[in-house]
């Protein structure tokens, strides 16, 4: 078998997962005796308020592939990956949970492409599962509204460090890496992920993950689309209120002076309409500003990327 020329960062958030965290390892050694790479795992301890941080030292002791850091306190997933990314060595990385639903041994396979020459490739769940409607649902959504072929946007990934080096992660936006990265070119990839009952502890879904992941669904969308040309999209439907606080206005003249009607509610309709109009314009004039400037400052942050 041809031996990957890069070192593989496995980065494994964990949040109250003692029971798993030493099988883990354990299976991971396992997966590494035969794999074509050199590897690591980073465990980020997420404020666990059990063992985890324990026994993720004992494993770091007994196994050399092992590192960690850790938060003080729960801070959630993308900062507890972001972390990981800091921390890790690896030229790829790869995103994998420490409840085990997912094996180690399926890591090279998840690798694969990469080494094929994809920039990230997501894994797409086999199996049953509880929230597994709801899952589906969100997903095709996400498919339909950017347009992405792959099935699953909240499994595994692998992805070169370019990656995220490229991108900008917001609170929770870790469900929108693939996303993300294809917006800014990077070539995906998917292959199928047998997912695996949980031996020990219980997941860390709540439901208020739904509303927050629609909404954040919006933001992103909103970001890669209008927010890179603000006044294109202000400025329609500023245009939008002014024609018709125009065509108002000639209806109240019309109205005034053809029927001597005085309608007052339609005076300031108009005025309403075309405020709005010209508030909307100039939202769109600060907006250009600001996405100049964050423009101005990614392409420092890729120059800087470069020189390292």
């Amino acid at each position: 078998m041809e031996k990957y020329n890069f070192i593989v960062s496995t980065i494994v958030p964990a949040f109250n997962e003692e029971g798993n965290i030493e099988e883990f390892c354990k299976q991971y050694d396992t997966m590494l005796q035969d794999a074509p790479f050199e590897s690591e795992v980073v465990f980020i301890d997420d404020g666990s308020t059990d063992k985890t941080l324990h026994v993720i030292k004992q494993c770091a002791d007994k196994y050399s592939f092992v590192r960690y850091a850790v938060h003080q306190r729960n801070r959630g997933l993308t900062a507890a990956l972001q972390l990981g990314f800091d921390t890790a060595k690896g030229g790829v990385f790869v995103f994998y949970p420490a409840d085990l639903q997912y094996k180690p041994e399926d890591i090279p396979a998840l690798i694969k492409p990469i080494f094929e020459g994809a920039d990230l490739c997501t894994g797409w769940k086999q199996g049953a599962y509880n929230k597994k409607f709801v899952s589906n649902v969100y997903n095709w959504i996400s498919r339909k509204i950017f347009n992405l072929k792959v099935h699953d946007l909240n499994s595994v990934k692998a992805f070169r460090r370019e990656v995220v080096e490229q991108i900008f992660l917001r609170q929770d936006w870790h469900r929108y890496l693939v996303v993300l990265a294809a917006d800014e070119g990077f070539r995906v990839e998917e292959v199928k992920m047998p997912l695996y009952d949980r031996a020990w502890g219980e997941s860390k879904f709540s439901i208020w993950r739904i509303p927050i992941g629609v909404l954040d669904m919006v933001a992103v969308k909103f970001q890669i689309t209008f927010l890179k040309k603000p006044l294109l999209f202000f400025g329609a439907i500023g245009s939008v209120s002014i024609f018709v606080g125009l065509l108002t206005g000639m209806w109240a003249v019309y109205l005034k002076y053809w029927q001597h009607e005085t309608q007052l509610p339609l005076l300031y309709l108009v005025v309403l309409l075309i405020g709005l109009g010209f508030g909307l314009f100039l939202m769109g004039f600060i907006t250009e500003g600001q996405t100049a400037i964050k423009e101005e400052l990614t392409d420092l942050r890729r120059k800087m990327i470069k020189r390292k």
